[in-house]
């Protein structure tokens, strides 16, 4: 497709942000490193297979065997996932257990979505 094949867009607010504003530099920052923390391709996985729970806990003995990677590397992976602030987690006896954090992923969202996105598509 050229680009005289695309399809001009009128509206003048197509591509509004839900934001609403402008970051400030701390938000960036902390959104910077929450979508740094996503840019692996494991970690994006291992996010997606947590999520996909709908708010349930999932073991990390559930998720190793989904890798061809050792425990300790989805350790490592995990972790990276808690201090980017997108999961949580909670040791009972030798298990840990993940979640999501809801409103992380929805603050990445935001930052993701327009209010013009349909019309693109």
């Amino acid at each position: 497709m050229s680009k005289q094949d695309l399809p001009v867009i009128a509206s003048p607010d197509c591509c509004d942000s839900t934001l609403g504003a402008p970051l400030e530099v701390a938000a960036a920052v902390e959104l910077a490193s929450a979508f740094k923390a996503l840019a692996d391709p494991v970690r994006l996985r291992l996010l997606s297979l947590i999520a996909s729970r709908s708010g349930a806990e999932v073991c990390v003995c559930e998720l190793t065997p989904r890798f061809d990677l050792s425990q300790p590397t989805i350790s490592h992976h995990l972790k990276v996932l808690r201090e980017a602030g997108l999961i949580d987690c909670e040791r009972r006896g030798t298990w840990v257990y993940y979640w999501v954090i809801p409103a992380a992923l929805q603050r990445l969202s935001d930052v993701l979505h327009t209010s013009g996105a349909e019309a693109l598509t």
